[in-house]
C-alpha cells in the first residue's frame, strides 16, 4: 500500500509527535482536534519543539518551514477521507475511543487501515464499535516519538493478515522504525513494564527511602536511563500513568499493578506532570525541567 496521507486524531502530547515525526518522514498530515482553540495550541506546540531543534541545529529554517506546510489543521472527521491511513491517539478512555472509531467507520473508505496508539485499552473491544474490524489495528509508539525507534504494532482478535503486513510495512519502511509484534494484552510490552517500574518508584518515595531527586538519578545514571521513573512518569503525564495501572489492575486483578497513593493523590491536585507544569518536579512551557 502507498502511504502519503496520514489522519492523526488527537493533538496531545503523542499527537504532537506523532503528527510531527511523520511530517518530517515527508508524508502529508491531517491533524485532528474537537476546537480550533485545541488544534492552534497543537500546532503551536510542533512549532516549538522544531525552534528547538532548530537552536541545537538539528535542523534548518526551510526544514522547519517544509515540516510544517505538510501539517493540515483539521477539525472535522469527513475531511479524513482522503488519507491513506488514521491513527487515534486521544485520551485512554475506552468509551471516547470507540466513538472515534464509530465516526471513522463512516467516513473512511472501508480498505483504509484504522489504528490505534493505545498503551492499555483492547483492540479487540475498540474494533467492535466498526462494520469493518479486521482493519483496525494497535500502533503504540513511545514518547518522545521522534527519539524512540520502536513500535508496538498489535493485533485485535479480528485484524487481517493484510493490515497487519501494511502496518509492518508502513512501521518499517516509511517511518523507519522497528515494529514489534504483540498479541493483545492488557498493556502490551512496554507499558506493561514502565508503568510497574515508575509505581514501585512512587512506593520508594511514598516510604521515604528516598527524594525524588534521588530515586531517578539512582536509576538513570545507575542504569542509563534517559529519565528516572518520575521525571518518565511527568513526561507520560500521572494521569495516563493512573489511567493505564487501574485498567491493569482491573484486567489481572493482580495487587503489584494497583495504582500508589500518591500516583492517585497527585492526579486529583491536578499535578500532572509536564503537561500542568508540574508533577514531582517543576517545568516551564517548553516541557523543560525548571
Amino acid at each position: 500500500m502507498n502511504f502519503k496521507k496520514i489522519g492523526v486524531i488527537g493533538g496531545g502530547t503523542m499527537g504532537q509527535g506523532i503528527a510531527e515525526m511523520l511530517a518530517a518522514k515527508g508524508l502529508d498530515v491531517m491533524l485532528v482536534e474537537k476546537n480550533t482553540e485545541r488544534l492552534e495550541y497543537s500546532y503551536e506546540m510542533i512549532e516549538t519543539s522544531l525552534d528547538k531543534q532548530l537552536e541545537k541545529w538539528a535542523i534548518t529554517q526551510a526544514e522547519k518551514k517544509l515540516i510544517l506546510s505538510r501539517i493540515q489543521k483539521v477539525t472535522h472527521f469527513a475531511e479524513l477521507s482522503s488519507c491513506d491511513m488514521v491513527i487515534e491517539t486521544i485520551t485512554e478512555d475506552l468509551e471516547a475511543k470507540q466513538k472515534v472509531f464509530n465516526q471513522l467507520d463512516q467516513v473512511c473508505p472501508s480498505h483504509i487501515i484504522l489504528a490505534s496508539n493505545t498503551s492499555t485499552l483492547s483492540l479487540t473491544e475498540l474494533a467492535s464499535s466498526t462494520m469493518y474490524p479486521e482493519r483496525v489495528i494497535g500502533m503504540h509508539f513511545i514518547h518522545p516519538v521522534g527519539k524512540v525507534d520502536l513500535v508496538e504494532i498489535v493485533r485485535g482478535l479480528k485484524t487481517s493478515d493484510s493490515t497487519f503486513e501494511d502496518t509492518k510495512a508502513f512501521v518499517d519502511e516509511v517511518v523507519e522504525k522497528k515494529g514489534v509484534m504483540i498479541y493483545e494484552s492488557p498493556g502490551f510490552v512496554t507499558s506493561r513494564l514502565i508503568c510497574l517500574f515508575i509505581n514501585e518508584a512512587m512506593h520508594v518515595l511514598q516510604e521515604g527511602v528516598a527524594s525524588p531527586e534521588d530515586i531517578d538519578d539512582a536509576m538513570r545514571i545507575g542504569y542509563q536511563f534517559q529519565y528516572g521513573p518520575l521525571e518518565m512518569a511527568d513526561r507520560f503525564g500521572l494521569d495516563s500513568i493512573l489511567a493505564a495501572l487501574d485498567n491493569m489492575f482491573r484486567e489481572y486483578g493482580e495487587l503489584k499493578y494497583r495504582p500508589s497513593t500518591i500516583l492517585k493523590k497527585m492526579v486529583r491536585a491536578g499535578q500532572l506532570g509536564m503537561k500542568s507544569g508540574e508533577g514531582f518536579f517543576k517545568y516551564d512551557k517548553d516541557g523543560d525541567r525548571v
